[in-house]
């Protein structure tokens, strides 16, 4: 069942005066398979005897360029239109379009809110975009009114990650709204943890705030990350822009293949949610227990943030013992944390066991 159902779009929003000139003023590539799908194809210069490796796939042809098939099945999961459908390689391409798309280099700057998911800053960097700050409080929640402070003329896009990484919370919903309502340019939500959330996606909001892009991924709930496939949902003029400035064959057909099927299982992407869930509390119940553990913080993703006692040290006894977690002590408001992916049943074991051990404890 979709999510949420959206209304028609507000055919007024003009994102066009944000956009970079000389991205107003390209010309596209126009791809081979933009016109024919089918017959005997003789116009991208493929190799027509087929692959060199054994295999029945037609992997000597391009793939589609649109992958409307696959923006459909997107949109039907999350209740809203294909027209608000880009799809590319993880959420990182989309990011990145972003920034091409509305961000003039040497000039233009992002806000971000930090401590929060590192790529937003280094696709920036890459772009030769600015980077303003706007921190998130102590407790880790997001301020409004500290966000909009930071917007000048120069502010093309506004970074949120809800589900935050690292500190695993959703952001409060009436503070991204003050912000969709009182900045006129891009509000980016990033919601690659969203599903293991109650709080649901914000795709509902898509239409009242037409200034609202959404990133998703298949990476986190879908257990897909070896595919790298993400989408930006957005209005779909956004989602134009986005269209002409991506590569011709951004998503390769593997990968398509792959995301139309994950779409027919999602009953069982559901089931082991539920599992990562239950798995979640009783790992959070376990470490609660432990004499360095200091804070357990509330959890909305697949994932916990721990603060304990000797942090670092932990991080590099952990991996010593083959047990991998990352250190994020080094991020804002996140002195001696932990950051703990929920594993499976025998590896929560595992690290409880390692973290319990005595010899580990009296070697601390």
């Amino acid at each position: 069942m979709p999510e949420s159902k959206s209304s028609a779009p507000q055919t007024s929003f003009n994102p066009e005066p944000w956009i970079r000139p000389n991205i107003r003023t390209l010309n596209p590539y126009h791809a081979a398979r933009d016109d024919y799908h089918e017959g005997i194809l003789l116009d991208a210069n493929e190799n027509s005897f087929g692959p060199a490796i054994p295999t029945d796939l037609p992997l000597h042809r391009y793939p589609d360029t649109r992958l409307n098939d696959l923006r459909q099945k997107w949109a039907g999961f999350r209740g809203i239109r294909m027209e608000q459908v880009f799809v590319g390689v993880g959420s990182d391409e989309a990011i990145d379009l972003l920034m091409r798309v509305f961000c003039e280099p040497g000039r233009d700057e992002i806000i971000i809110t930090p401590p929060t998911y590192g790529m937003y800053k280094v696709a920036a960097r890459i772009n030769n975009v600015g980077v303003s700050e706007a921190e998130l409080t102590k407790n880790f929640e997001l301020d409004a009114r500290a966000v909009l402070q930071r917007v000048n003329q120069h502010t093309k896009l506004i970074m949120l990650c809800s589900p935050n990484n690292p500190t695993a919370n959703v952001l409060n919903q009436v503070e991204i709204e003050r912000i969709l309502k009182d900045f006129n340019r891009l509000v980016v939500v990033d919601e690659a943890y969203i599903d293991f959330s109650d709080s649901g996606s914000l795709c509902h909001l898509m239409d009242a705030y037409p200034n609202l892009v959404i990133l998703q991924t298949l990476s986190k709930s879908f257990g897909m990350a070896a595919v790298r496939m993400g989408a930006a949902l957005a209005h779909p003029k956004v989602i134009e822009w986005m269209m002409k400035v991506k590569a011709p064959y951004n998503v390769n057909q593997l990968t398509a293949d792959a995301a139309m099927l994950a779409f027919d299982h999602v009953d069982k992407m559901r089931e082991k949610i539920r599992q990562i869930i239950a798995e979640r509390n009783r790992l959070a119940a376990a470490l609660a227990d432990h004499p360095d553990v200091e804070t357990i913080f509330p959890s909305d993703a697949n994932f916990l943030l721990v603060r304990m006692r000797g942090a670092l040290e932990w991080y590099k006894r952990l991996a010593d013992r083959g047990v991998i977690v990352r250190y994020r002590g080094d991020q804002l408001h996140c002195g001696n944390t932990l950051r703990i992916t929920v594993g499976t049943t025998p590896e929560n074991d595992q690290l409880i066991s390692e973290l319990y051990d005595t010899k580990n404890a009296s070697d601390h």
